[in-house]
């Protein structure tokens, strides 16, 4: 999966199996947001994060975490 390291500033490619799939949910004033979201470590040890559409989210094979 590609994602974008900002401290590089450029793409980068993680493998699948090296990320994890979150759900983030908050509340507003018209109910319950959910934001779908693949994070994933650089070899540097940068965090990184790729908001995705449902779709996306319910095609990987990431494990799921908190």
């Amino acid at each position: 999966m590609k994602f974008y390291n900002v401290k590089k500033r450029e793409s980068v490619d993680v493998p699948e199996n090296k990320c994890t799939k979150v759900v983030y949910k908050r509340k507003t004033s018209k109910g319950t947001q959910e934001r779908y979201a693949v994070r994933a470590k650089d070899n540097d040890g940068t965090n990184l994060t790729k908001f995705v559409n449902k779709a996306t989210f319910d095609k990987l094979s990431c494990p799921v975490s908190k």
